[in-house]
């Protein structure tokens, strides 16, 4: 459908929702709220044959956002530069929380700036990841989208 799924999750546990983060494969081009609809009715239709919940759930299609989540090791090249939040599974130098500048990949291991040095973190031992909402990241973000540039 041209569009890159980022998560998929369930949420909540008397009143479920099935969240499916999506963005557009083509990067120069913003997620709109038609394209979050038009995923919504595709998606639907499949998982009413599928019905692989059971139960009843609420169906939610949204765009990553600025600040989003960090899941798939080419996130931590193409963000690259950006402020970044982390949590491990197991502790790394007895700490399982990390806050840093995303500097890239090297093999398995996620490379993050944090107190001024450079830290390797297992990418398989990262629980959750995603990007800082900085003045400077709202300011590329806005200046990429009036610009009609890469924007991520």
């Amino acid at each position: 459908m041209g569009f890159d799924l980022v998560l998929v999750r369930v949420l909540g546990n008397a009143r479920r929702t099935l969240q499916v983060m999506a963005e557009p494969s083509d990067r120069s081009r913003l997620m709109r709220v038609e394209d979050c609809a038009e995923i919504s009715h595709a998606l639907s239709a499949v998982l009413d044959v599928a019905d692989p919940i059971q139960g009843a759930y609420s169906l939610e299609v949204t765009s990553p956002g600025i600040d989003r989540p960090l899941v798939r090791p080419q996130d931590y090249e193409r963000f690259a530069g950006e402020e970044a939040k982390l949590e491990t599974d197991l502790p790394i130098d007895g700490r399982r929380r990390f806050t840093g500048v995303v500097r890239g990949l090297e093999g398995d291991n996620v490379r993050l700036e944090t107190a001024g040095q450079e830290l390797q973190i297992p990418f398989q031992t990262i629980r959750k990841a995603r990007l800082v909402l900085t003045d400077a990241l709202l300011k590329r973000h806005a200046e990429q989208a009036l610009a009609g540039d890469e924007v991520d």
